[in-house]
């Protein structure tokens, strides 16, 4: 089954355009609601976005199983499909929910391409910069400018333990394993969390962070920037040590250059901090 990849970017900047920047520093308070958490939320904009990506990706690609974090909040049964499908188109409309609602300008649109148990594709666009970072697999990753210009990513080059540069995300953590994630955290030069993984796939991508360690795998957060990360010549594994599927949703994750880099991340983490 063939699939344009480039179509597909252009539906999410379409989406952006049209359901996500006009409600930017604009939603009212009924216009945000809470799913899970306070920190778990979801506005009038990521529904919007997701339809309109929904609706176009029918037209363009209507062999496609589309499953969008929305739609499987709607009906938990389209997740397990996604290993069984031809061809899936999994989408995160907004990513940075939170960061989005508060008016932060740090969120992005990600969706993958999956055939079956391999992702074969993925997109982060910002709608902000307007700008995309694009890979599929065995082509390499790319950032694609506003202009067309295309840049090949290259992840950072390995460095020591005292010297990277980390994001991760402790929230979900029970609270004497996130002091103990944070302690062990602390040898390491510059630890963030950005509340988007649109964006901090992105900085990985190009270079700018060592590592990513995640606890939450839902598809729509990770299989893009996995790709991504992968075609720019990084090392992605679970925290087992095994690679990381379209179906994985559980089992953590973490990023790094190489995989001695990755190995170094893993033993400073420990093996007791568990989702």
């Amino acid at each position: 089954m063939t699939f344009d990849i480039d179509t597909l970017a252009t539906i999410l900047r379409d989406a952006a355009k049209a359901e996500i920047m006009p409600r930017f520093r604009r939603l009212d308070a009924g216009d945000i609601r809470e799913k899970t958490s306070a920190i778990d939320l979801v506005t009038e904009a990521d529904e919007s976005a997701e339809r309109f990506i929904k609706d176009a990706c029918a037209g363009a690609f209507p062999d496609a199983l589309f499953v969008g974090e929305e739609s499987v909040a709607a009906d938990p049964a389209l997740l397990p499909r996604i290993g069984e499908a031809e061809l899936s188109i999994v989408v995160d409309p907004i990513d940075g929910t939170a960061n989005y609602a508060m008016g932060a300008p740090m969120f992005g649109v990600m969706a993958a391409v999956v055939s079956k148990e391999r992702t074969v594709g993925g997109i982060i666009y910002d709608p902000l910069g307007d700008d995309f970072m694009i890979a599929e697999r065995g082509a390499g990753s790319f950032l694609v400018r506003p202009d067309g210009e295309r840049q090949r990513l290259r992840v950072a080059a390995p460095a020591p333990v005292e010297e990277l540069f980390g994001v991760a995300s402790s929230s979900f953590l029970p609270r004497e394993q996130r002091r103990l994630l944070l302690q062990r955290l602390a040898d390491i030069r510059v630890f963030a969390n950005y509340r988007t993984a649109a964006h901090e796939y992105r900085l990985m991508a190009s270079g700018h962070v060592h590592f990513q360690f995640y606890l939450k795998l839902m598809p729509w957060d990770h299989l893009a920037g996995s790709l991504l990360i992968e075609e720019a010549g990084g090392h992605v594994r679970k925290l087992d040590g095994s690679p990381y599927l379209p179906t994985d949703v559980d089992g953590g994750l973490l990023t790094a250059p190489d995989a001695e880099t990755w190995q170094a991340v893993r033993t400073l983490i420990g093996t007791d901090i568990t989702a």
